[in-house]
């Protein structure tokens, strides 16, 4: 089946960093709603759009087409004595960007009083490449398709 609007596409995936160093790679194939659903990045959909199971492709992204610039915005030093004892390096918390939005900061370092935030992605800022695998392709469901995204098997369970 042919990867088109409303295709839910399993992808086996690698991110390196342009050098080849790398950063992730999946044990089990990531599902997702094909279909500017944002369930991936566009430039992945706009590669896989067409494609049937066993096309593979390599992407060399930019960071506007992968997780974005840094927005130094989102980086934020909080007074320690604001945080429940025990926090750590490399934990996360959810947080309030400067327009109130809903952000994700992960703990930098803790120095001295000061805990130091960042809400951007990890990989924000960072040219990267993509070596993709497409291992299967179904339609995807009406319920699927009304909520916008995959259910069961990996995707997300209600």
């Amino acid at each position: 089946m042919k990867i088109t609007k409303d295709t839910v596409v399993s992808l086996q995936f690698k991110i390196a960093e342009p050098t080849g160093k790398l950063i992730e790679e999946s044990k089990e194939p990531m599902v997702y709603l094909h279909g500017g659903y944002e369930n991936t990045l566009p430039k992945i959909e706009e590669a896989l759009d067409g494609q049937e199971p066993g096309y593979q492709v390599v992407l060399d992204l930019g960071p506007e087409d992968a997780f974005g610039l840094r927005d130094e915005s989102l980086v934020q030093v909080i007074p320690k004595t604001q945080f429940p004892p025990g926090v750590k390096v490399g934990g996360q918390l959810e947080g309030r960007g400067e327009d109130g939005s809903a952000v994700a900061f992960t703990v930098m370092k803790i120095k001295g009083a000061e805990v130091h935030l960042d809400g951007n992605h990890p990989l924000a800022g960072k040219a990267l490449r993509f070596t993709l695998k497409v291992v299967g392709t179904r339609a995807g469901t009406a319920e699927e398709i009304a909520h916008r995204h995959v259910h069961g098997t990996g995707g997300h369970h209600h």
